[in-house]
């Protein structure tokens, strides 16, 4: 190692000799190939395969509204290439680009020319039109899951908080049950219950985390479903349970689910019907009675049901009546023997009262996808000052998220693996490419303990894939994907084909 003096600061040089490095394990020779065509996420061909044969990369990046005058600025396809290639490898931040800037494989299998600066990306979508980016996003998440409309199916409804940290638009003081105080954005969701697809994702201010903020937007989406494709059911929590989301659904003969907040009035629906005493079972010790109930705002009586389960233990969160008593928000004590915990759902549906607990309680599955979009995605990051373009990357990350769920479930058919255990599984490991005789090589090294159920799997995606091409030439784009999807979501369909529709909306050639 020599050392270069200037301005009299030493600066160290790099020698291109190997380093020797003391270890436990002996002493180790450690040399840099800056050359080398490596990649860390080595698997990652087998997505972009996927990508490929399904025919959801290429229309993406050609219907962009990116449009570049100066003869300096990048491609579009390598700007939206490297938003995929950091969304994928975990990155909620721009300024974690340049740790990809090195992969000298994955861009170029993607078509790339290079991965782009981090401002590249930042600056990307800073001019385009808001609407012309929602209408282009839109399109392509509804193309994910367009054959999946056909099926029985239903939406779940939800609001994460995105805690902000700096002078963003929209950055208001709200509901932030985390870090209260902090100013955030609220992102309102729309998912496909059991398949965990997201289907829309708006960005608010972060004052704007009750329902009725997402009317408009939940107008939009159902209105622009064909009677055939609408869901079967509108369910989600308190948020919703309120007459401007319920209208919206009546005005549409739209069924719903939603739980109601725990207002006097209710308060004493459910003291009336614990006094009543007509319960029937309603699956995991919950009990179910049913009432009619108009409350003041409300344009008319609608069908309420009451769920309550018994407390085996002591709650830890209580305080005390003005007499004493021990009272919890949750908990009612008619019975001084007997404490029970309680849930009160509005609901449109005719079915029977003892089948809404579990109707209600498969909603949590909504909030699982919040979270990991959240934790694992970026939906926690990729922040800037102005509201248009954290919309515009929160629709890119639900559309990566899509693929990627549906990628991860043509190799893992059986369940749903999320990114915290599917990124190490199917797309970490070290690839080296080589070339030889005008074939390009990779050689993968996965330090995964399951490498070898890694390996099958995607081996047999491979398969599946060049089926689909050689098998299936004579389909176009829109019967193709539902054989994809019908491989992908074959637990759910226990083997058998999605229906075919009429017409896909939206459908690229």
């Amino acid at each position: 190692m020599s050392k270069a003096s200037g301005g009299g600061a030493e600066v160290p040089v790099v020698a291109s000799s190997p380093v020797r490095v003391e270890t436990f394990g002996g002493v180790v020779h450690v040399e840099w190939d800056p050359q080398a065509a490596v990649t860390p996420m080595g698997q990652l061909p087998f997505f972009i395969d996927f990508l490929k044969t399904a025919d959801l990369f290429e229309p993406w990046v050609e219907q962009c509204p990116l449009r570049y005058t100066s003869p300096n600025a990048p491609s579009k396809r390598d700007v939206l290439g490297t938003i995929l290639l950091s969304i994928l490898a975990g990155h909620n931040r721009y300024a974690h680009i340049t740790s990809i800037r090195a992969d000298t494989v994955n861009p170029r299998l993607l078509g790339m020319r290079k991965v782009v600066s981090e401002d590249s990306a930042r600056r990307a979508f800073a001019d385009t039109a808001p609407a012309e980016c929602a209408k282009w996003q839109q399109e392509h998440l509804r193309r994910c899951y367009e054959p999946l409309l056909y099926e029985p199916w239903i939406l779940d409804l939800d609001s994460t908080v995105k805690p902000l940290y700096g002078r963003q638009e929209g950055a208001v003081l709200g509901y932030n049950p985390h870090k209260p105080g902090r100013p955030s954005h609220v992102l309102h969701t729309y998912v496909m219950a059991n398949t965990r697809l997201v289907l829309d994702v708006e960005v608010q201010p972060g004052n704007q985390t009750a329902g009725i903020y997402g009317r408009p937007g939940l107008e939009m989406f159902l209105d622009g479903l064909g009677l055939s494709a609408r869901p079967k059911l509108v369910r989600g929590d308190v948020s919703y349970g309120n007459e401007t989301i319920m209208l919206a659904c009546e005005e549409r003969g739209q069924d719903y689910l939603f739980k109601l907040r725990r207002s006097p009035n209710v308060q004493r629906l459910v003291e009336q019907l614990f006094l009543k005493g007509e319960w029937r079972g309603a699956g995991s010790e919950w009990e179910a009675s049913e009432s009619r109930l108009q409350l003041t705002g409300w344009s008319c009586e609608r069908r309420v049901i009451v769920l309550r389960r018994e407390l085996k233990e002591q709650p830890l969160l209580e305080h005390k009546k003005a007499d004493g008593q021990t009272e919890l928000a949750f908990v009612e004590t008619f019975d001084p023997a007997r404490r029970y915990e309680y849930v009160v759902l509005v609901t449109s549906l005719k079915c029977e009262q003892g089948a809404m607990g579990q109707m209600y309680r498969d909603r949590a599955d909504s909030e699982n996808v919040n979270d990991e979009l959240k934790n694992h995605w970026s939906w926690g990051g990729f922040t800037t000052r102005d509201l248009s373009r954290c919309q515009v990357m929160a629709r890119h990350t639900a559309l990566f998220y899509n693929w990627w769920s549906l990628f991860t479930r043509l190799a893992i058919p059986e369940r749903h693996a999320e990114a915290i255990t599917s990124r190490p599984l199917l797309l970490h490991a070290v690839g080296k490419e080589t070339r030889h005789s005008g074939q390009v090589h990779l050689t993968l090294t996965s330090v995964h303990g399951a490498w070898r159920r890694a390996r099958e799997r995607v081996t047999a995606l491979a398969a599946f894939l060049r089926r689909v091409q050689t098998n299936a030439e004579q389909l176009d784009w829109a019967g193709r994907w539902r054989l994809i999807l019908s491989r992908a979501f074959q637990w759910f369909l226990r083997g058998r084909m999605l229906k075919s529709p009429p017409l896909l909306a939206g459908a690229v050639p």
